[in-house]
């Protein structure tokens, strides 16, 4: 089974419990890189050609004019999911749904066929339509029912990881 973790994560000031705080590696990114190490799968991350702003607000605010233009941002590169079987696909809860870059990478392959486990950071909101909106961009995908994490409790997620991939047939590296 070839395995893809491809994850988007925004890195600076993130917001954790009700408070904004200034972060080098995104929710997301740890979480990936947890996933990564106990299947080891190839890593990809989704990344806007034009990163967004460090600042929270500023972020914020980009993220929801994307998402009310319905706009599908330049990616900083791409990625063929050609050879492989399953896609881990990482993203933060932004706007209710993913970031519009995770968009534009689901629209830029051919998932037919593949396996994708959505992984969907957060502070309280879970999920949101994500899922759903995964499976109206790859409609010939088997879209599992997604993991959320809680983006502060990142750092203490591996058994939660562990525990999803295990059960949805993920070869899983035992500690």
């Amino acid at each position: 089974m070839k395995i893809l973790t491809a994850y988007f994560s925004h890195a600076g000031e993130n917001y954790f419990d009700g408070k904004i705080i200034a972060v080098k590696e995104g929710n997301t990114a740890i979480v990936a890189k947890k996933i990564a190490a106990m299947t080891g799968s190839d890593v990809f991350e989704i990344a806007r050609e034009t990163p967004y702003p460090y600042s929270y607000a500023e972020c914020v605010k980009e993220a929801k004019e994307e998402y009310i233009r319905n706009s599908r941002p330049e990616l900083r590169e791409n990625v063929s999911v050609k050879g492989y079987d399953v896609v881990i696909l990482a993203y933060p809860n932004w706007c209710g749904t993913m970031p519009m870059a995770v968009f534009t990478f689901l629209e830029s392959g051919d998932f037919a066929g593949k396996k994708i486990l959505p992984v969907c950071t957060n502070e309280g909101s879970r999920m949101g339509r994500s899922e759903g909106d995964i499976k109206a961009l790859c409609p010939e995908a088997e879209v599992i029912d997604g993991l959320s994490v809680k983006g502060s409790l990142s750092e203490e997620s591996d058994e939660k990881v562990f525990n999803y991939l295990k059960y949805n047939g993920i070869p899983v590296k035992e500690n």
